[in-house]
C-alpha cells in the first residue's frame, strides 16, 4: 500500500529504549482503559480507516460481534524521513481521523491492533538508519494510540531488503521489551510449502536476535492457490519451516503460527468462499494456532453490479455474500458467538450517476506524481504515489486509485 528527512537519531532512540518508554494507557488521547483478551488481537481483520470506502466500525461490532480491528497501514513519509504516517501521506502526529475511529471502537467495548507495512510503498524500516530509530518511530504510533498489539506486515518489496528487515526485526523486539505485554504479530507471503526464501531468511534473522512474537503468520492467496484444501496444505508445510528453523515442536509451533487470508476474490483471480474460512477456522482451531486474521474488512460486503463483482475489488468481495459475513468466522476464532441474523437496513433509493468528464489520457512514457489524474479504459485515475509506465487497474494494490466510469 505506502525518501530523506532525518530519522530520529540513533542516540536518542537508544535513550528512549533505556527509559523503559511504555504505551501508558491511562495517559494516551485515544481513551484506551484496558486490553482486550489476546484472543481479539489474533482474531482482529484488516480495516483501512482512510482508503477503500471505509465502512462504519461500529455498525460491524453491531451486525457481527466483532470487536478488534487491524487498522493498517503505518508507513514511511512518501516525501522521506524516518517519521509514522498512514499510507505514507498522513502523518501519525497530526492524526485526528484513525483516533476518532479509534474512539469509536473503544466506547463500545473494542480496541484496535495497528499494522505496519503492508505491500509496497516505502517501510520505515527502510527508512530508518537502524533498529533503534525504526523503533522510536513505531513508539510514537503506541504511544499515540495506546495501542495493545501490533502486526509487522513484512513483505513486497522490503522484505526482500535485508537491512531494511534487520531494522523491522530488531525494531520488534525493542518494542516488545519496552511496551510489556504488547501483543505481537509477524506477517509475510504464503507459498505451497509455506514461505518463499524471503520470509525464510526473515525467520532466520528473528532467530539471530532472539526475538520471539505472539505468532508468525502466513497469507496463503496470490500463490496459485485454490480453495481451503490448498490453504491448510501450506500451514502445515509452514508449521514444518517454523519447527526446523527454531527447533520447536509441532505444538509449539502451532501455538506461535497464524493465518492471514483474503475474503472473496485474491488479486490474481482465487476465490475463496465463506466455506473456504469455515475449513481454515476449523483447522486453526483444532491445531490451537495462535491467529486467525484476513484482508480486509473494507471488502467484507458484496459487490455491486456496477462494481464489475468478477473483477478484484478493495471495496468488495466478488463473492455472494451478506455485508460482514467474514468478520463472523473472526468473531468465532475469538471465541465468541456472532448474532444470528443481521440487521436489514431500509433500502434507499440510488441515484443514477452522472459520468465524470474524462481526464488526459495515460502515457506509459510520462512520469507521475501522488494526486495527478489520468483517464484509461474509460475511468479516472488519482496516483498515489510516483509512478511511471505502471498501468492503471492492473494491480489493485498498484500505484493507482480508480475514480470511477468517465
Amino acid at each position: 500500500m505506502r525518501r530523506l528527512r532525518a530519522c530520529l537519531g540513533a542516540a536518542a532512540a537508544v535513550t528512549l529504549a533505556a527509559a523503559g518508554t511504555t504505551a501508558l494507557v491511562a495517559s494516551n488521547a485515544s481513551g484506551a482503559t484496558s486490553a482486550l483478551n489476546n484472543r481479539w488481537y489474533a482474531a482482529a481483520p484488516y480495516l483501512m480507516p482512510l482508503d477503500n470506502d471505509p465502512p462504519d466500525a461500529a455498525a460491524i461490532m453491531d451486525a457481527s460481534g466483532l470487536k478488534a480491528f487491524q487498522l493498517a497501514f503505518i508507513l514511511a513519509p512518501n516525501g522521506g524521513g524516518c517519521s509514522p504516517t498512514w499510507g505514507g501521506t498522513a502523518s501519525v502526529s497530526g492524526d485526528t481521523a484513525v483516533q476518532n475511529v479509534i474512539s469509536t471502537i473503544r466506547a463500545k467495548g473494542g480496541d484496535v491492533s495497528v499494522s505496519i507495512g503492508g505491500y509496497g510503498g516505502t517501510k520505515l524500516g527502510q527508512a530508518c538508519a537502524d533498529a533503534a530509530s525504526t523503533a522510536a518511530a513505531y513508539q510514537q504510533v503506541i504511544t499515540k494510540y495506546g495501542l495493545h498489539a501490533i502486526d509487522f506486515d513484512l513483505e513486497e518489496p522490503e522484505y526482500e531488503n535485508t537491512a531494511a528487515v534487520r531494522n523491522e526485526i530488531g525494531a520488534a523486539k525493542i518494542l516488545q521489551q519496552n511496551n510489556p505485554g504488547l501483543y505481537v504479530s509477524v506477517t509475510t507471503a504464503g507459498t505451497a510449502d509455506g514461505t518463499g526464501w524471503f520470509g525464510k531468511q526473515m525467520l532466520l534473522e528473528a532467530k539471530s536476535q532472539g526475538f520471539t512474537p505472539n505468532n508468525f503468520s502466513i497469507m496463503p492467496f496470490d500463490g496459485g492457490f485454490n480453495g481451503a484444501a490448498s490453504q491448510t496444505s501450506a500451514l502445515t508445510n509452514f508449521n514444518a519451516i517454523l519447527r526446523s528453523t527454531f527447533g520447536w515442536d509441532e505444538a509449539t509451533a502451532y501455538a506461535h503460527e497464524g493465518f492471514s487470508g483474503m475474503n472473496g476474490r485474491s488479486d490474481t483471480g482465487e476465490y475463496f468462499s465463506q466455506a473456504d474460512f469455515q475449513t481454515v477456522l476449523d483447522y486453526a482451531t483444532s491445531h490451537n494456532m495462535d491467529r486467525f486474521t484476513f484482508w480486509s474488512l473494507n471488502r467484507d460486503r458484496q459487490c455491486s453490479p456496477a462494481d464489475n463483482g468478477g473483477r478484484t475489488s478493495g471495496t468488495c468481495s466478488s463473492v455472494a455474500q451478506n455485508s460482514w459475513d467474514f468478520a463472523k468466522y473472526s468473531v468465532k476464532f475469538a471465541g465468541a458467538t456472532p448474532p444470528s441474523t443481521t440487521p436489514t437496513p431500509t433500502p434507499t433509493p440510488t441515484p443514477t450517476p452522472t459520468p465524470n468528464s474524462c481526464k488526459t489520457a495515460w502515457s506509459s512514457g510520462s512520469v507521475y506524481t501522488a494526486g495527478n489524474e489520468v483517464s484509461y479504459n474509460k475511468h479516472n485515475w488519482k496516483a498515489k504515489w510516483w509512478t511511471q509506465n505502471e498501468v492503471p487497474g492492473a494491480s489493485e494494490w498498484g500505484p493507482w486509485q480508480d475514480e470511477g466510469a468517465c
